[in-house]
């Protein structure tokens, strides 16, 4: 029987739970609306710039390096 209210107790928190957050959400929506963003303009050389200088050989020594000091 105690186990009958215990599960019946979470399930009705759990319940309650749930509704409350999507009434909080609602809420939110109503008072704050989503802006939409500004549509982000990336000229090409900006796309080159980020990508990184290091090689293959590289990366694959960093890897090699970390896994080994894992390891100790």
């Amino acid at each position: 029987m105690l186990m009958i209210l215990g599960l019946a107790t979470v399930f009705v928190f759990l319940t309650l739970l749930v509704f409350l957050t999507k009434g909080m959400s609602a809420i939110a929506r109503k008072i704050a609306p989503a802006k939409k963003p500004a549509a982000a303009v990336i000229s090409p050389s900006a796309a080159t710039i980020s990508a990184s200088p290091a090689s293959d050989a590289d990366i694959a020594a960093a890897i090699v390096a970390a896994f080994a000091k894992s390891k100790e």
